[in-house]
Formats: structure tokens, sequence, C-alpha cells
């Protein structure tokens, strides 16, 4: 993807969040629409476009690449939660938490998953749904015991299965491996669910921005997290893609995914657990309004290293 075509996409996605935005601001939707939104793009529009993703020619390099990226994340997400545990003693408990939860858990599989598809194509939206499933492991392992107590094996086994977007991945893999071909229509009514991902994440994120508001956006605390989170985490992530020699492709794919901002699912379990629920949102929605910035820049360092 060239420059011009990057910032067309930054544009759009800015354009979208605005739109989020307008609607929530002028009362045009409620603060309760956020949940159908939210079921709609968990539920439909992603898996649709993670089974898009495995629609594909398999070969032994994509086979190759695909497992190099799945063992990367597993690496990338010990890393974090080793991180985690012991880099933020020295913040006030909740802030920690939100710190803790945030350092292991990106937005990698919503924003994270639109901005591979748009920027590798196909063959990048399937090597970020492969890299996403260690981090909903940790997400609802360690990440839950930042706030809480772990829970069990058991329970945690049961949420990853039943997650929509696992269930696609290992759908999209049946496809892939058995080269599974649909009739135009079922092709055509998965594809354009899938498209539905890229606007209505945007939009849940402008309104996410229009109630948590300016006020408290810029702290020391946000610009912390956001410089760690956009662009300390993605900086090792590429100096180790590099020292391994990934192929191009995948080493953007687990770049780009290292640069994401803050899940949104931050401020949700924040507040499910009585931590710091509008430090949380203000974590989610800076790092998130920072990274329309920041990743273009990472596309074109990745673009100018791995030739």
């Amino acid at each position: 993807m060239n420059l011009k075509s990057l910032i067309d996409l930054q544009t759009v996605m800015f354009l979208e969040m605005a739109a989020g935005y307008i609607i929530r601001r002028f009362n045009i939707v409620k603060g309760e629409s956020k949940k159908v939104l939210t079921s709609l793009i968990v539920y439909v529009a992603l898996p649709c476009n993670i089974v898009k993703a495995f629609m594909i020619s398999m070969t032994p390099e994509i086979i190759k690449q695909g497992a190099i990226m799945l063992m990367a994340s597993v690496v990338i997400q010990i890393v974090l939660a080793i991180a985690a545990a012991y880099c933020y003693n020295w913040l006030p408990a909740k802030k920690k938490m939100v710190f803790q939860y945030a350092t292991v858990a990106s937005n990698s599989g919503i924003l994270g998953n639109t901005i591979a598809g748009e920027v590798y194509g196909a063959l990048g939206l399937l090597y970020s749904s492969l890299y996403v499933i260690p981090q909903r492991i940790v997400m609802w392992s360690a990440g839950l015991s930042y706030f809480t107590e772990a829970p069990d094996v058991k329970t945690v086994i049961k949420k990853i299965m039943k997650h929509p977007c696992i269930i696609a991945v290992w759908i999209g893999i049946i496809i892939m491996f058995l080269q599974i071909q649909f009739p135009l229509c079922i092709t055509s009514t998965i594809q354009n669910l899938g498209n539905m991902t890229s606007p209505l994440t945007m939009m849940f994120l402008g309104i996410n921005l229009a109630e948590s508001g300016f006020k408290n956006l810029v702290t020391k605390y946000t610009c912390l997290y956001s410089v760690i989170r956009l662009v300390i985490i993605p900086a090792v992530v590429m100096a180790c893609c590099y020292a391994v020699q990934m192929e191009k492709t995948a080493a953007g794919v687990a770049i780009v995914l290292a640069a994401m901002p803050a899940a949104s699912m931050t401020a949700v379990v924040a507040s499910q657990y009585d931590g710091d629920v509008d430090f949380a949102a203000d974590v989610v929605v800076f790092s998130t309004i920072l990274s329309l910035i920041v990743l273009p820049i990472w596309v074109m360092i990745v673009a100018a290293v791995f030739t």
C-alpha cells in the first residue's frame, strides 16, 4: 500500500469515528445503542471478516508463516504479561490495574483485524486472526486477575471456545484446508457483512469519545500509556522480527498489531470489577486517537525495513 492510499484509509477511519461522535453527541442514538453496535461487530461483522480472510488458496508458505505468526504472538503475550506484572508497582492501585490490563489487551481483535486486512489484504487478515488467539487467552486469564481472582482453567477454555471470533477462525481454517468453494451468493454475503467491520468499529469508538469527552484525555498517565503501547511495544516487536528475518507481510502484521491502542474492553472490565472506569475510558480513547497518527508511521517503517 502506498502512502496516499494509507492516508486515505486513515482519513476514512477518522471520518467514520467522527460520524459516531456526531450521532451520539446530538443524541441521535442513545448510550444503550453501543451494546447493539458491539453485538453486530463481535457476532456478525468481524466473524464474517475473519472467515473471508481464510477463503484463499492454501500454500506451504502460508501454512509456515501462519505457524510462525502464532508462535510469535505467544512469545509476545508472555513477555507483555511479565512486564505488566512487575513494571507498574509505582502506580496508584486502580490506575495500575488499568495499565496492566491495557498492556496485555490491545484492540488488535477488532481494530487490528480491520487495519491488517486493509493494509496487507486477505493474507494480512488471516495472519492477524491467528495472532489474536494467544491475546484472548491472556485477556481472560491473567488480564482478569489484575482486577480480581484469576478464573479457573475450565472457565478460560470455555470462554475462548465460545467466542465468535475464535469459532470463525476454526471455520476459516477448515474452509482453507479443504478448499471449500461456496456459491457466489454465500461468498458475497460473507464478504459484504465482513466489510461492515471497519465502519461499525470506528463509529463505536466515536460514540465512546462523545460520552467520555475530552476533559481528562491528555494527562501524564494517558500519555505514558500511549508511549508504551504505541511506540515501545511495537519497537521491541520490530527488532525481534528483524532479528529472525520474518517474512514481510507476517512481520508487518505482527508490528502493526503490537502498535494497536488499548482494547475497548478495558473500560468494560474496569466497570465490572470496580476499577477506575473514567481513567480506563480516557486511556482507550486517547490511545485510539493517537493511533490514527502513529499507525501509518509504523506501516511506512515496516515497508522500509522489511523489503
